[in-house]
């Protein structure tokens, strides 16, 4: 006769061993790390690979290591001259120390986003409007540093920090319109009046020239009527004198220089 109970007992019994080894191995992936407590005391952090734990008695916390990303919700902050603008930043960080992650704070992922918020805060609220705006990337690389230093204890090392947008308020980009449109309007005017003082010097020098040469002015003029002709589509005729004054102008000017 077939002894169901003793079956049943045999199949249960199976079925706990069974249980008792899933429950023994654990899979901990590269870049994971798995904290154990036995009996609510710290044993350590074990993996990557295969670990074995004792069911009911070991308890795990499995670890993330891999760089996380949090962007920081957009931050009212009142600058140094009283100016209120609104900035938000993203923040790259990982777990440097899986223990000290769990066994120093609850939440540190909680915990860093918040820490970020207030410390992006506290830092821009120190530095005027003007110096925000030209000094973004070292404020980011200092809001690293500051970052990085407090959640050391937590075994958090943070990467980066990047300040992304600045939202000024609309009276301020209207005065910085004008303020651009007003150094437009001055660099205009520079190169204008450096082009009407190169062209005054080339004139000048123009003049000179043709106070010691005549024979230059009287042809300057002679060539200035033949342009007018040509685009007036005329004939102009010049007195006969002014060729006999141009052949004098030739000769003084040659005698001048052969005496000198």
């Amino acid at each position: 006769m077939i002894d169901f109970t003793s079956i049943f007992t045999v199949i249960l019994v199976i079925l706990i061993v069974l249980w008792i080894l899933a429950s023994s191995i654990r899979v901990v992936k590269e870049y994971e790390r798995a904290i154990v407590f036995r009996l609510g005391r710290l044993i350590g952090a074990k993996g990557p690979g295969l670990i074995f734990r004792i069911p009911i008695v070991d308890s795990l916390r499995v670890i993330d290591l891999r760089t996380v990303t949090f962007d920081v919700p957009r931050q009212r902050i009142i600058t140094r001259d009283n100016i209120t603008i609104e900035v938000d930043a993203v923040a790259y960080y990982r777990v440097a120390d899986p223990v000290k992650a769990v066994v120093t704070i609850k939440d540190y992922i909680m915990a860093t986003n918040l820490l970020g918020q207030s410390m992006l805060r506290d830092l821009l609220g120190q530095f005027e409007l003007d110096e925000i705006l030209a000094r973004r990337e070292e404020l980011g690389k200092k809001l690293t540093e500051l970052l990085d230093i407090a959640t050391d204890p937590w075994g958090i090392k943070v990467t980066s920090v990047t300040i992304k947008d600045i939202v000024l308020p609309e009276v301020m980009l209207r005065a910085i319109a004008k303020q651009a449109e007003a150094e437009r309007e001055r660099r205009s005017r520079i190169i204008l009046a450096e082009g009407e003082l190169q062209a005054a010097k080339k004139m000048t020098e123009a003049a000179e020239m043709y106070a010691e040469t005549p024979v230059a002015l009287r042809l300057r003029e002679l060539q200035t009527l033949a342009e007018i002709a040509r685009e007036k589509n005329l004939i102009v005729v010049t007195p006969t004198a002014t060729h006999g004054e141009l052949v004098a102008l030739v000769k003084a000017t040659q005698a001048k220089s052969e005496s000198q």
